[in-house]
C-alpha cells in the first residue's frame, strides 16, 4: 500500500430506482452508502484497500459517530458529486467532512467520526501510516471547501 498526500476528493455517483422512494426521492439511509462508497474509493485512490488493511495491519475502520443535514431531495436520474476532506485525525481517529451535490447545488453534507480498530480485539489501534492524513479545518457547516492547514 501507498500513502499519499490528501487532496479534497470527489467521486460521482448516478442515482438509480432502487435508491429512491415511492415518491423518485432518494431514500435518506442511501445518502450513508454514497458516502461509504466515497470513502472507500479515497482509500483506493491512494493505494489503501480496506481488505490489505485488515491482512497487513489487522485493522478495520468503524463509523464512531455521524452527523448529517439533508438540504435538498437528489431525484431519480441526478447525477451526484460525493466531496470528502479529512478534517481531524488523532492517533486511533479520522474524522472526515463530506458534502453530496448535485451540480453546486449542495444536496447534503455530513460529519463522519472514523475510529480505527484492532480487527481480532475490536479495541482501539494506531491509523496506519499508509493512510492519507493531511488533515485541513472546514467551516461550521461541515463543507469540504478547505481552509487553513492544520498542523
Amino acid at each position: 500500500m501507498k500513502a499519499a498526500a490528501t487532496q479534497p476528493y470527489s467521486w460521482n455517483v448516478r442515482v438509480y430506482y432502487e435508491d429512491t422512494d415511492a415518491a423518485g426521492v432518494v431514500y435518506y439511509a442511501n445518502y450513508l452508502k454514497y458516502l461509504e462508497r466515497a470513502r472507500t474509493e479515497w482509500l483506493a485512490g491512494a493505494g489503501v484497500t480496506l481488505s490489505a488493511l485488515e491482512i497487513e495491519h489487522n485493522a478495520v475502520f468503524v463509523v464512531h459517530r455521524l452527523e448529517i443535514d439533508y438540504h435538498r431531495p437528489a431525484r431519480l436520474g441526478d447525477s451526484l458529486t460525493i466531496s470528502l476532506a479529512p478534517v481531524e485525525r488523532t492517533r486511533v481517529r479520522l474524522v472526515v467532512a463530506q458534502d453530496i451535490l448535485r451540480n453546486d447545488e449542495l444536496i447534503s453534507n455530513a460529519r463522519v467520526s472514523l475510529a480505527c480498530l484492532d480487527k481480532r480485539t475490536w479495541r482501539p489501534v494506531v491509523i496506519p501510516e499508509c493512510i492519507p492524513g493531511h488533515v485541513r479545518r472546514v467551516g461550521r457547516t461541515g463543507s469540504t471547501a478547505p481552509r487553513e492547514k492544520l498542523s
